[in-house]
């Protein structure tokens, strides 16, 4: 094992941010701070910003991935802002009168809404308990019978005048149940049927020709009849309509009192009254024996017909209100018109105008999940028009087509929302490029950044939060083990030794599975193990694909040397991300070189698995050999470059190192140390470039020689840039600290090549010309070389 470790190798305290202990025990110390929001001060800058612009064309698009806190930050700050603005007026629609399709708005005062409903809902109460029993009021009843009185006059004198003429004829008139009959009389008494078929023929037709010039005489005295009814019934209805106006005259008188200055009010009362007394004529019957059979249907009908719909009730002095609306569709946004049904047939009306998120956010603010949104294109021309307008309208007829019914098409109520988008920065691009309205009304653009500074104050607001968390899952104590491990799972998340990650949504979820076990062994302190615990957790749950890696890998299915030397192969590593987890693996890069002119072939673009910038990194190999070794001689060689054992699309070039690496090592027949594995990228120059997920690449194939056995000499060669992004587990950290694994940084493509091959990669001289033994010199060689084949071979042409 080396005693000295090698200048490229880190150390311990390289490997991972380096906590101070002072800084967590004064977060822990601390008992009381205000709850605050962690970090994002641009984009609180930019809340702060559109809520104080109150103008149009100020809406917010809040721009970052999920669990980054925009929404906790967007209602803490819109919470702030709403309580010191006026509560918005109510707004209810009316049945309109003269046309029931389109019900009128009314604009009242916050709170209003419900006293006038329930003013309106009394005022039927009293109708209720008014009537029928008006209609037993002596006067009532005593010109009732006045009027009934008339008409039985006139009838009783075209029937005295019939009946005297009858009796002068021998004749007696009978009336029976309105229906009057004939009946002759002989000998001073009425004959019977039974008598009136005894007699002669002679006198029954006699008989016969009198009745029927009594019956033409009687129908000469009853030809008004029919005009004497209709003004019975005229002026029933009359004193009927006067004995209601009068009774509804100081219901309606106090209702006027109340809305004395309140116009919208005062209006519809004025409209209300006749219609009132219409519906109070037709519902109400006169004589008590039906009194009580509808009462309560009744009472529906009124309401149907007279209480107004206020689409929302807000308290009075509330502030403005904020609506979140999770699933914008057209009816859950703009409102909708219920039906129902009867006897086959659709209908609706004013009373069924359901309120959607924009009627409830009118007046404060409204949020909105882009992402759910702006993939319905006439759902956003519909917001944005409403927007534009200042009007909110529900569309009835796009909204569904609706057979055998009323549509009705409610009026527009004008519009003032401040809305906030909260969506990806994708799609924030995607929007601006293709509509042109979308920067007129959505001027204001937070941005949520992906990491939070490391200070004082940072870890301070994060202890609270976790501590807040931990008190609703009744853990009171917070070890500052477990703070360290919290801090080091979100530097881990920031990939970053020096900037913990935004997403604390993450840390939170952490805490919550940690504080699940320590329930379970009843402790009332999370601690350090709680958190590995978790961690481990949800690593075994979510482990099966890679541990199937690493099985194949032992059970030779995919060929990986992590010992031994090898000419052409080289150990790089990938990353793969499969739903929420993320794993390293390594994977072998082999190249063969041969003499020809065909250039470097990445064989995973010829078979169309590689991906461009895969593509793009191994084209760039060719200009760096062109670069460093081909000055005085055409570069021509053929050779061939796979990432081996690979069935799906590969794309990123952070293979770039190990590629040119096992290239150099075909060429100059110089054997690769299988020990070690290589990532990074490179450019033109052999500059090596840092990539993403080196943790978990470092850990994967540190994974895979623990299994095989730690030799103290396997290693992985990393960007020297990278090192500020390494956040590594306890284990990892624990081998290198025994020197049984290590970790190299390197900045340029010699560098690597030295560690892997063991052999100085070699430097120019004055004469510009690299040592023959070494690396660099082999190479020049061997690329003369297969040039002067090449090229040996076209003369001979």
């Amino acid at each position: 094992m080396t005693q000295h470790p090698h200048p490229l190798a880190l150390t311990v305290p390289q490997l991972g941010p380096q906590l101070d202990s002072k800084l967590i025990q004064q977060a822990l110390d601390i008992k009381q701070l205000t709850p605050a929001f962690i970090g994002q001060d641009r984009a609180k800058s930019a809340l702060a910003f559109a809520i104080g612009m109150d103008m149009p064309g100020y809406n917010l698009y809040v721009m970052g991935e999920a669990a980054l806190g925009r929404f906790t930050l967007v209602q803490d700050v819109l919470q702030q802002a709403a309580s010191e603005k006026a509560t918005p007026e109510e707004w209810c629609y009316l049945n309109n009168f003269d046309d029931e399709r389109v019900p009128n708005t009314l604009r009242l005062l916050p709170g209003e809404g419900k006293v006038l409903v329930k003013k309106m809902e009394a005022l039927i109460d009293e109708l209720l308990d008014t009537f029928p029993a008006a209609f037993d009021n002596p006067g009532y009843q005593r010109k009732k019978k006045a009027i009934a009185r008339s008409f039985d006059d006139k009838y009783e004198q075209a029937i005295e005048l019939v009946e005297k003429k009858a009796l002068e004829k021998n004749v007696v008139l009978y009336e029976e149940n309105g229906a009057v009959s004939f009946s002759p009389i002989i000998d001073g008494k009425p004959l019977d049927d039974q008598e009136f078929s005894k007699i002669t023929e002679e006198q029954r037709q006699y008989f016969y020709s009198l009745v029927s010039e009594l019956e033409t005489i009687l129908n000469e005295q009853l030809i008004e009849l029919p005009q004497w009814k209709r003004e019975l019934s005229e002026n029933l209805r009359t004193l009927r309509k006067d004995t209601i106006e009068q009774a509804i005259k100081p219901l309606l008188k106090q209702l006027e009192h109340d809305y004395v200055s309140t116009l919208g009010v005062q209006r519809y009362i004025r409209e209300m009254r006749s219609h009132l007394v219409k519906a109070v004529l037709e519902l109400m019957p006169d004589d008590s024996e039906s009194e009580k059979l509808e009462e309560s249907d009744n009472r529906e009908i009124f309401i149907e017909e007279f209480v107004p719909n206020v689409l929302v009730h807000f308290e009075t002095m509330s502030g403005a209100p904020i609506i979140f609306e999770p699933n914008p569709s057209y009816g859950n946004l703009f409102g909708r018109v219920e039906y129902n049904s009867a006897s086959g047939n659709q209908y609706t009306n004013y009373r069924m105008i359901r309120p959607g998120a924009l009627h409830r956010a009118n007046g404060g603010y409204l949020i909105l999940d882009a992402d759910r949104l702006l993939p319905q294109p006439a759902l956003w021309d519909a917001l944005k028009l409403a927007l534009k307008s200042g009007e909110l309208l529900i569309d009835t007829l796009s909204d569904h087509a609706v057979t055998n019914s009323t549509i009705i098409t409610p009026k527009a109520i004008p519009l003032n929302v401040k809305v906030v988008l909260l969506g990806s920065r994708d799609l924030y691009y995607l929007i601006q490029d293709v509509d042109d309205e979308f920067n007129e009304l959505f001027r204001v653009l937070a941005d949520f950044e992906h990491y939070l500074p490391y200070t004082e104050q940072t870890v301070s607001y994060m202890t609270m939060q976790i501590r807040e968390q931990m008190r609703a899952l009744d853990i009171e104590e917070l070890s500052a083990g477990g703070l360290t491990q919290l801090l080091n799972f979100s530097f881990r998340q920031a990939e970053h030794q020096r900037k913990l990650s935004a997403r604390f949504a993450d840390v939170l979820e952490l805490v919550r599975e940690a504080c699940y076990y320590a329930v379970q062994q009843q402790c009332s302190s999370l601690t350090e193990a709680h958190i590995l615990q978790a961690l481990k957790g949800k690593q075994y749950r979510t482990g099966r694909i890679s541990e199937s890696f690493l099985e194949d890998i032992q059970e030779g299915q995919i060929l990986i040397d992590t010992d031994g030397l090898a000419v052409g192969k080289v150990n790089g590593l990938t990353v793969l991300e499969i739903g929420d987890t993320a794993f390293g693996t390594p994977a072998r890069i082999s190249a063969t070189v041969f003499a020809g002119s065909s250039g470097v072939i990445d064989i995973e673009r010829e078979v169309e698995l590689g991906k461009a910038i895969h593509s793009k990194g191994v084209l760039l190999l060719t200009g760096y050999l062109g670069a460093k070794y081909a000055r005085e001689f055409p570069l021509t060689l053929s050779a061939n470059i796979a990432l081996e054992q690979s069935y799906g699309h590969i794309d990123g070039d952070s293979a770039a190192l190990a590629e040119v690496c096992a290239l150099l090592s075909a060429i100059t027949d110089l054997p690769i140390k299988q020990s070690l594995a290589v990532t990074g990228s490179i450019n033109q120059h052999g500059q090596v470039q840092s990539i993403g997920g080196v943790n978990e690449k470092i850990e994967g194939y540190f994974r895979l020689c623990q299994s095989r056995g730690l030799t103290g000499e396997q290693g992985v060669i990393i960007p020297a840039s990278n090192q500020l992004n390494l956040v590594l587990n306890d284990e990892v950290i624990n081998a290198v600290a025994q020197q049984k694994f290590h970790l190299y940084v390197v900045k340029n493509v010699d560098e690597a090549l030295t560690l892997l091959m063991g052999v100085e990669a070699g430097e120019k001289n004055s004469r510009g010309q690299y040592p023959k033994k070494s690396v660099n010199g082999r190479a020049l060689k061997r690329l003369a070389e297969i040039a002067d084949i090449v090229n040996g071979e076209a003369e001979e042409e």
